[in-house]
């Protein structure tokens, strides 16, 4: 016998059967009071570095993206969501953004198989919500719950466990796609594979991503066993990934970039971690995150307060050995203990820096990149080791491959930011590696072409009527 539970008050119940793909409930009337509006808006990347002005539309039902599509397709659109891309790919400067956000609704979710459909606008945090007291969660989740479905296909984002589960693209069943020329359509692995595999990881280029169907999965809690390990440079890293990939299911290491200025004795911490099977099914609450209500002057980050952060990270990480008890939240996402956040790095912003590399090249490229953090003492205190699988991921322009990526957060200090990025560009070059363009602000467009090879194909696929700052900074 089906159930229903209640999702938000003005979006209906949620509709659980044994079906394996559930089919999709009628959309409410569209109301008055919600109907989409055009209005001024601006729009900051949330590496505060850019800020543009643009027209924002704002459905509120999903039958009035056709129309709004048809009406404004002239103005060259992007859809948006939570607004967690570092640099560009979710500005739109030169056109108008559809802001999915109140299109968040839970279409239809199945308990005994952990199959949902769900608008495109639903953030990962609203669906972990509902689904982990039935004892589901994400196949795969980045490091911040602050995104939407729709996003995380769009970035086809990856996790802590990507050596074992792969991207979130990996576990997408079906998409709901509605583009300028042909209309509404599904996609799926199977059905209309090309535009799927365009969609996936496309940037919001491919269309107007309106749902995403997900195959959730099992857990036995809501708890993780996880344990810090401490290493004293690239090769232990190395070698404790290798130990770990086969017994931990989440792995990855924070380092001290302010150390270890040959990049091979950067010292740092491995975390690794597997859920615990204690049966114990406890949503988080989101209400109990702190806030950074101010922004914090430009010179509060520098080389001497990096130094004595990650100097007393590393200590109090290494002084916890032992495995340790931890509910998911804070285990996949520390930072969004904090709102706002990237305040902190002042008015002028910061940069993320994210690579990927091969693992033929990774022994040589990711110490000469820490090497050369180090001694411009542009170090970080959100710097990042991961290795990633052999899994391959469904996207044309999907980031992962496997290899070991590196990502950093780093001040804006403008020309000089610059020439460090440009001399990591020329390590990730000569490795045949790539960035993340959901991280970028400045990647150099002969970069981003070496960098995917399905890159020529892709842009046969690109919606004539959508845009963004990023792709006409690529391809123009």
């Amino acid at each position: 016998m089906s159930t229903a539970i209640q999702h938000r008050m003005d979006a209906g119940p949620i509709a659980m059967s044994s079906e394996r793909s559930p089919d999709p409930v009628p959309s409410p009337a569209p109301a008055p009071a919600r109907a989409s509006k055009l209005v001024p808006h601006r729009l900051t990347s949330w590496g505060r570095v850019k800020h543009v002005s643009t027209a924002r539309i704002t459905p509120a039902f999903s039958d009035q993206l056709p129309r709004i599509i048809d009406a404004r397709a002239a103005d060259r659109l992007l859809a948006i969501g939570l607004g967690r891309s570092y640099g560009d790919s979710g500005l739109n400067s030169a056109g108008a953004v559809l802001d999915m956000t109140a299109l968040d609704r839970i279409v239809a979710f199945d308990p005994s198989t952990g199959v949902i459909r769900a608008e495109a606008g639903l953030s990962l945090s609203e669906l972990l919500r509902i689904v982990v007291p039935h004892g589901w969660f994400l196949p795969t989740t980045p490091g911040t719950r602050f995104v939407t479905l729709g996003g995380a296909v769009a970035n086809d984002v990856h996790g802590k466990n990507h050596h074992a589960a792969g991207t979130f693209g990996a576990s997408v069943r079906r998409l709901g796609l509605h583009r300028s020329d042909i209309g509404a359509l599904e996609l799926s692995p199977a059905k209309n594979t090309e535009l799927y595999r365009a969609t996936v990881a496309g940037l919001g280029l491919t269309g107007l991503i309106a749902w995403v169907e997900l195959q959730l999965v099992r857990v036995p809690g809501s708890y993780v066993g996880a344990q810090n390990v401490a290493f004293g440079g690239y090769a232990e890293f190395a070698a404790i990934a290798r130990d770990s990939a086969t017994t931990f299911e989440h792995t990855v290491a924070w380092i001290d970039c302010t150390t270890g200025l040959d990049g091979k004795s950067t010292r740092g911490l491995f975390s690794r971690g597997n859920w615990l099977p204690d049966g114990l099914y406890k949503a988080h609450d989101d209400r109990t995150s702190a806030s950074l209500p101010i922004e914090l002057p430009g010179f509060a980050i520098n080389a001497l307060t990096l130094r004595a952060f990650n100097k007393l990270y590393y200590t109090a990480g290494a002084m916890k050995r032992a495995p340790t008890r931890v509910h998911y939240a804070p285990f996949f996402y520390p930072l969004d203990a904090v709102r706002n956040w990237n305040r902190a790095y002042g008015s002028a912003g910061f940069y993320q820096y994210q690579c990927v590399v091969p693992p033929a090249a990774a022994d040589t490229a990711i110490p000469e990149m820490l090497g050369e953090i180090a001694r411009s003492g542009q170090g970080s205190c959100l710097a990042v080791l991961k290795t990633f699988g052999e899994k391959p991921s469904p996207g044309m322009l999907s980031f992962p491959f496997e290899g070991v990526t590196l990502a950093l957060d780093f001040p804006n200090r403008k020309a000089r930011t610059h020439l460090l990025f440009e001399r990591l560009d020329a390590i990730v070059s000569e490795a045949k590696g790539r960035l993340y363009p959901a991280k970028d602000g400045r990647m150099p467009a002969s970069l981003f072409r070496a960098g995917y090879p399905e890159l020529a194909r892709f842009t046969t696929l690109v919606d004539p009527c959508f845009q963004s700052d990023f792709w006409r900074r690529m391809t123009q």
